[in-house]
């Protein structure tokens, strides 16, 4: 009984400690926040704010707020604060509930929601633009060392479907604090602006917040419905293209080397495609690195075009869109003929192929002969040439030979025959 009273005792106290954790779950009323508002603090960005409940019973709890969007697009969390910053579409219009929570690691209590909406902004259906595409750029600026490198935007859209023809549209954006309005727009043939273009802005390349596009519009005959959305950097990036691409052969060793686009992202930070074309088989050959060196086996007979491009690694943000492929360096030996040498090889090739078949036919049907007779030897140049022909004619009684001779001198000519 003696060594049994301390274990009784230390269970007892254990219990009074679960009791008193379990307390304020068990006897306390949470209350839903009062004065819950939404408020539009900038394009596409809102601000969440709401007060504890004044009835709430106050106790060494600590309360927090769970906080559900419900439009355009669901999401949910929780904080320890009475506002809420919250980025999202306008056009389509927002709403949202927020509670009182309190949650230990046995239960969860909660209030009822305090619910807030703001309504879509108004519009004829079918008159907001569609298709709203946009792309940044990055360029330098050698004249200001605060800011070495410039980001430039260009938006581009089509015309609502049921837009009258007179109809405007304007662009902003948004990005961080920062709110501007396009001054150069490109317009269709009825004059309505359909392209947008900032030459500057103040757009971080490095920067991680949204940017926010606001297109709204005018028209006499109808009131346009505004659109905006959200991008995030690295989807719309338009990456350079790698610097300095040069490209060497030595026996079969093809050596090629680069410097980073023009960016405000360091060396380290890019990843590159080297794509090596092979003119003569076709073959092609792309490989992937984080340096910019590569070394390649290749056939030293063929000529090669080499081409570089780029895209920031996922170590210095999240993985975006690769750049343009830089333009083409050649490399190696030539083989293909230029068109006026293939003419002619083919021009001598018929040629030859035509007077070998001639010479077969005149061949086979004896034309040379006839065409080209042979050529009579010269007579001998002796002082006399004697040509003399005998007959013969044999006969039972008697024989008639005849003997014809010519002899030819020079100036005189005499003829003998004598029969026999």
């Amino acid at each position: 009984m003696i060594i049994m009273a301390p274990v009784l005792l230390i269970l007892l106290g254990a219990t009074e400690i679960l009791q008193v954790d379990l307390l304020p779950d068990e006897k306390i009323s949470l209350l839903p926040p009062v004065n819950f508002t939404i408020k539009v603090t900038g394009l596409a960005q809102v601000l969440l704010h709401w007060e504890p409940n004044p009835d709430q019973e106050q106790r060494n709890v600590n309360l927090e707020y769970q906080v559900k969007i419900n439009a355009p697009k669901e999401d949910d969390y929780e904080t320890r604060i009475t506002e809420s910053k919250c980025v999202t579409i306008l056009h389509k219009g927002f709403s949202a509930s927020v509670r009182t929570i309190l949650q230990n690691d046995h239960s969860l209590l909660a209030s009822s929601w305090a619910s807030a909406e703001l309504h879509a902004p108004p519009g004829s259906p079918g008159t907001s633009v569609v298709n709203l595409t946009c792309t940044t750029n990055t360029t330098a600026d050698n004249y200001s060392h605060l800011r070495p490198y410039q980001v430039s935007l260009h938006c581009t859209w089509l015309v609502g479907t049921d837009a009258p023809e007179d109809t405007q549209y304007f662009l902003y954006y948004r990005y961080g604090s920062w709110t501007e309005e396009c001054q150069e727009y490109s317009k269709d043939s009825l004059g309505r602006n359909i392209a947008c273009w900032f030459p500057r802005t103040f757009i971080r390349s490095r920067g991680r917040d949204w940017l926010a596009v606001l297109v709204n519009g005018s028209s006499k005959h109808s009131a346009i419905k505004p659109f905006d959305q959200l991008f995030a950097l690295h989807t719309i990036d338009r990456i350079n293209p790698p610097l300095n691409v040069t490209a060497e052969i030595e026996g079969t060793r093809l050596s090629i080397q680069w410097e980073k686009p023009v960016s405000a992202f360091p060396i380290h930070c890019f990843d590159y495609e080297v794509k090596i074309h092979n003119a003569r088989n076709g073959y092609l050959q792309i490989e992937k690195m984080m340096t910019n060196a590569f070394i390649s086996i290749i056939d030293d007979l063929s000529k090669y075009d080499v081409q570089v491009r780029a895209a920031v690694s996922s170590m210095c943000r999240e993985a975006g869109l690769w750049s343009e492929w830089s333009q083409p360096i050649y490399v190696g030996k030539d083989e293909h003929k230029p068109l006026r040498e293939w003419f002619l090889i083919v021009l001598m090739a018929t040629i030859c192929f035509i007077l070998l078949i001639l010479l077969l036919i005149c061949r086979i049907c004896h034309l040379w002969i006839k065409l080209f007779p042979p050529i009579p030897a010269p007579k001998s140049s002796i002082k006399d040439l004697f040509v003399t022909a005998n007959y013969e004619k044999a006969g039972s009684v008697e024989t008639e030979i005849e003997v014809i001779s010519y002899i030819e001198k020079p100036g005189v000519e005499t003829l003998e025959d004598s029969v026999f």
